[in-house]
């Protein structure tokens, strides 16, 4: 049975996609900064033979190491890895931004993408895998000083580079770019956003690809309002 490794997985696109992946006949490891939720949700999803709970802060390269080293002992593979930990702006553009928020973003939005796929493109390449980052439509448009808009283009251009260090080992790389998604990223419900189980059918599609089909990029956006 194969192995779907996500971070940021305790809510939102992360939970979506840990539950559509034990439909799809995958083990999921959940990983994630605080277990609490984690820990419901794998037994959830049935317990330690489906689903196990894992404390990591991306930023962390020794966490990220336990990670994968506790996801082997588990389940002795990996196959699909979805770097998908992110955090959001705390404030508006540039002159009115936290600049510790920025520095959460960088950490979390780029270098802990790039610690993910560090630890596990041995077993991805090994395994002829499928590596998928979580971008966002934000890194592919400007918008007025967003420091998060700009670690989102770091996760895109990061993403391409990536497919090219993986060409012709038959592994993967899909950059998964949604537009606004109602999630607990935001401090309000948004009506008409994506919904998490959007995206979490998009990274499904992408891993559900016979070997000869690469994914590129998925954009994902909220049909506009009627009248808009």
């Amino acid at each position: 049975m194969k192995t779907f490794l996500i971070t940021g997985a305790s809510s939102g696109i992360g939970a979506a996609t840990a539950r559509l992946a034990v439909e799809a006949g995958y083990r999921v490891v959940l990983a994630a900064r605080s277990t609490d939720k984690l820990e419901r949700l794998a037994e959830e999803l049935g317990g330690q033979d489906k689903a196990i709970a894992i404390a990591c802060d991306v930023e962390n390269y020794e966490d990220q190491q336990a990670m994968v080293e506790a996801t082997l002992a588990a389940f002795g593979r990996i196959d699909v890895a979805f770097a998908n930990a992110g955090i959001g702006a705390s404030g508006a553009g540039t002159e009115h931004g936290d600049p510790e928020n920025w520095r959460d973003m960088v950490l979390t939005n780029i270098l802990g993408c790039a610690l993910t796929a560090k630890v596990c493109l041995p077993e991805i390449r090994k395994n002829r895998g499928h590596f998928l980052l979580t971008g966002s439509r934000a890194g592919r448009l400007p918008f007025k000083g967003s420091v998060y808009g700009a670690t989102k283009w770091a996760v895109t251009g990061y993403g391409y580079n990536l497919r090219e260090e993986l060409a012709g080992t038959g592994a993967r790389v899909t950059l998964i770019e949604p537009g606004m998604v109602d999630t607990p990223f935001f401090d309000e419900p948004k009506p008409h956003a994506l919904r998490a189980e959007d995206v979490a059918r998009a990274v499904i599609y992408a891993v559900s690809q016979p070997a000869h089909v690469d994914v590129s990029e998925i954009l994902i956006l909220p049909t506009p309002e009627i009248g808009s």
